[in-house]
């Protein structure tokens, strides 16, 4: 089964505010939708965290690297665009793109097998999963308006990120802004807290991450994200050393090589790397399997699209330790673009799909309300 064809097509107009210091707004794009087309007329989904011109321009350049390739091949191929594209920005857009191609390509290879992605990869040591719901931070006196419709979904585990929180050099204004989401959420829902410390110009250190972090302990904080910047691997080493509560971050990390320093050093409690961004489930594969041997709990790092969250649930079946993923709520390039909702169950949790591939169908009036094209899916 070969490669004939690789379609990209950025998500716009529904783009979810990000916390970001320089905020994103509704037509900028950050999410790009891949669709890989076979000889076979078995078509595979992906998604990349970059901005879809930048997608494109990577796409031609891997286009000579893949046209014809074998489609059932996702981890050769997608290595061989790894090792033939080194010099042309290793960790930045080309291998997000890699990412997106690679994550279709495990689709493909589940759609040709009729068995679901996480099977392939191993084994399903779950058939449910708890979603954290994922939704930004505001003033003490907003947290339970914001909290409150989501718990209403069946959410019972919380993350709460980015916005005011170590943005106002006031250590009550944060405290006063978790104590609000626990006494929101009641004393049984998880709770983690997310910094945002790859925020342009994140300015808080070792010793701002290590005193929030016995405060978090106060209030029972199932973990603290990003508290500092993405390349402070040494003051990570401290602070997960230090810290009452697990320590958790990668996200902004690429590619299995990047990650060797973090957990052999120790660095993390909760390593968070993103399908998306990292090199596809390949690469994420590999970290997990690196995280595993270190005694690192694997989470996936979620804040994308429907397709994201679909790779993410294949790789939460295929790893015994990985009982959370991440629901960016609020987002239509989640809960809108797919044929099939997403439900949670009474007890709070997602079903992992258990048909072929990812298991997962898009809504193609959606699909073309959110990229502007007709012919993403079509033959």
């Amino acid at each position: 089964m070969k490669i004939t064809e690789i379609r990209c097509a950025g998500l716009h107009g529904a783009t979810p505010e990000g916390g970001w210091s320089n905020e994103i707004q509704p037509d900028d794009c950050v999410h790009t939708l891949i669709v890989v087309h076979t000889d076979a007329d078995i078509i595979g989904l992906g998604s990349v965290f970059t901005n879809s011109d930048l997608v494109q321009a990577s796409l031609d350049v891997l286009k000579p690297i893949y046209e014809g390739e074998n489609a059932l091949e996702p981890e050769r191929v997608s290595e061989k665009l790894h090792q033939n594209t080194f010099w042309l920005g290793r960790g930045g857009s080309i291998t997000h793109t890699i990412s997106g191609i690679d994550i279709a390509l495990w689709d493909i290879l589940g759609k040709a097998t009729r068995q679901p992605v996480g099977r392939l990869l191993g084994g399903r040591y779950r058939e449910r999963v708890q979603p954290y719901a994922s939704l930004l931070m505001d003033e003490p006196e907003k947290m339970k308006d914001r909290l409150e419709p989501v718990m209403s979904e069946g959410f019972r585990a919380f993350k709460i990120g980015w916005g005011p929180f170590g943005r106002r050099e006031s250590f009550q204004h944060d405290e006063e802004i978790v104590k609000a989401a626990r006494n929101a959420i009641g004393d049984d829902a998880k709770l983690m807290v997310d910094a945002g410390g790859s925020d342009a110009f994140w300015p808080n250190g070792y010793k701002w991450a290590l005193r929030t972090s016995r405060m978090l302990a106060d209030y029972d904080v199932t973990w603290f994200e990003e508290p500092l910047t993405p390349d402070s691997l040494e003051d990570f080493k401290r602070l997960r050393e230090h810290s009452p509560v697990p320590v958790s971050g990668g996200e902004v990390l690429t590619r299995r090589q990047e990650f060797v320093p973090w957990l052999q050093g120790q660095a993390f409690d909760i390593v968070q790397p993103d399908v998306t961004k990292v090199g596809g489930i390949s690469e994420e594969r590999r970290i997990a399997w690196m995280a595993q041997e270190n005694g690192i709990q694997f989470i996936p790092h979620g804040w994308n699209t429907a397709v994201g969250l679909a790779a993410d649930l294949h790789l939460a079946s295929a790893f015994p330790r990985t009982n959370f993923v991440e629901y960016l709520t609020g987002s239509p390039f989640i809960d809108e673009i797919v044929l099939n909702a997403w439900s949670l169950d009474e007890d709070g949790t997602l079903e992992i799909p258990a048909t072929p591939g990812l298991g997962l169908e898009l809504n193609p009036d959606a699909v073309e309300k959110y990229t502007g094209r007709k012919d993403l899916l079509s033959p």
